[in-house]
């Protein structure tokens, strides 16, 4: 019965709950995510409900007492939460500052002044990448979806020549860049560095985005040409602002905590000396938590008071970016205990003998168990979740860039082939109006060409890092 990486998931690492065959582990694993799938797809079961019944079953089918599967769950719902759960409200709070303040509204208005033509789908890809740093997925779609039904009916452009790459650019963010909740918890589930992670990140995002958005924008558009649907255009936030901040200062807010956590990266590479006082200093600032509470501070003068609001308006902005994302917290919670009971079950030494028996490399197992995940519960988070959890182990024995390269596996396999199971699928098809079919043959398409492009630049990586 393995213990790897019990000690970096839980405060009290807890007694192995079981020594049960690889067999029985086997049946018990599938039954456990057998359980998930069918309560999220089938019952319609809330996914921090699904999470929490599947990780009893998953304790039970692997023939473990009772208390010790609650006691599993409850210690890795413990160590995630208090991992990331400070760490997403943060972001939370800055995403809600920058919409709000007109912010958002102010980058897209300036790089669309700047752009036209044929550089519009570049445009938009560079639009959501920003804005999508510190968003939810979800809060970028609704963000967002007024600009490019503007850009599209103005300019006379295929809807999906503008769309694709804007949404290419959300999920590229919110699958492979921290601080989203899916690459954080895999960080945190993996012990991988924050700031290795976010530099390999980005260099596997941008070829990704590129190819995803603006190139396979141009077959979306022949595939699936449809006019922006007029009555979907929302009100965008900064029509009832007098005034808004500046493009210059909104983005310096926005990339505070990404220049501060590579600074953190890079002095570690540089200095290499864990008692030397820059590294020391960096070691604080370029923290995860420092860093995003840095960005968060900075942004209620650079953003909130520059958009003429109180300290009553503030604070009731900060309160308001909290309440949406409880469920978030709660099934982050729940996959983090489904995560520490197939560690304390002895799954993690199964998948090392089957990646050992078999010759699989890691990276790509990982990508591939996320892909599977992914495609029978439609959640990206449920993916990336339940596959940190299953192959936290392999990451024992690999290098730093490689344990970042692990995570980034997993996020580009919790992308992929987005279809009717999955809520971001529906929104889009809504905001879009589009049918099925058409949202397959774009949206689901598009999905399934960031998984493979991201997930093979990572495997080419490693073989050169």
């Amino acid at each position: 019965m393995t213990r790897l990486s019990v000690e970096m998931l839980a405060a009290d690492p807890v007694e192995p709950i079981t020594s049960a065959g690889h067999a029985q582990l086997g049946i018990a694993v599938l039954a456990g995510i057998a359980v998930i799938v069918l309560l999220i797809t089938k019952f319609r079961l809330h996914a921090f409900l699904a999470l929490t019944i599947g990780s009893l079953a998953l304790g039970a089918f692997a023939g473990a007492p009772l208390d010790k599967a609650i006691t599993s769950f409850s210690a890795g719902l413990g160590s995630t939460v208090a991992g990331v759960g400070v760490l997403i409200a943060l972001g939370a709070i800055l995403g809600k500052l920058l919409a709000d303040s007109g912010g958002a509204d102010q980058i897209v208005d300036t790089i669309l002044a700047k752009a036209g033509g044929r550089y519009m789908p570049w445009a938009m890809v560079l639009i959501a990448s920003v804005i999508g740093l510190p968003l939810f997925f979800e809060v970028g779609i609704v963000l967002l979806i007024p600009v490019v039904l503007m850009v599209a009916k103005r300019g006379n452009y295929s809807l999906m020549r503008i769309g694709i790459p804007a949404l290419a650019g959300l999920s590229v963010m919110h699958g492979l860049i921290p601080p989203h909740p899916g690459p954080l918890v895999a960080i945190d589930a993996v012990d991988a560095n924050l700031g290795v992670t976010l530099a390999l990140g980005i260099l596997v995002a941008v070829p990704t985005v590129i190819i995803a958005g603006p190139v396979f924008s141009k077959y979306a558009a022949r595939w699936v040409d449809v006019p922006a649907p007029e009555k979907m255009i929302p009100q965008r936030a900064s029509e009832d602002l007098e005034k808004r901040p500046g493009f210059g200062v909104t983005i310096a807010t926005v990339l505070l905590p990404v220049v501060l956590m590579l600074a953190k990266a890079l002095v570690d590479i540089v200095v290499d000396d864990p008692e030397h006082m820059v590294q020391r200093v960096f070691d604080v600032i370029g923290s995860p938590l420092i860093a995003l509470l840095a960005a968060v501070l900075v942004a209620i003068f650079t953003l909130g008071r520059a958009a003429g609001f109180t300290k009553d308006r503030i604070s009731s902005t900060v309160e308001k970016s909290l309440a949406p994302i409880a469920g978030i917290l709660l099934i982050v919670g729940a996959g983090g205990g489904f995560k520490q009971t197939l560690i304390d079950s002895g799954v993690g030494q199964m998948i090392l003998d089957i990646s050992e028996d078999w010759s699989i490399p890691a990276l790509l197992l990982a990508w591939l168990i996320a892909v599977a995940i992914r495609l029978a519960t439609g959640s990206a988070t449920v993916a990336t979740i339940s596959a940190a959890g299953l192959v936290a182990p392999l990451a024992a024995d690999m290098s730093t860039t490689h344990t970042a390269l692990l995570v980034l596996a997993i996020g580009a396999g919790s992308l992929f082939f987005s279809h009717v199971n999955d809520a971001g699928f529906w929104l889009v098809k809504e905001y879009f109006g589009l049918s099925v079919g058409q949202t397959i043959k774009t949206w689901s398409v598009m999905e399934t060409i960031i998984s493979v492009v991201a997930g093979g630049l990572i495997m080419l990586l490693s073989l050169v890092i």
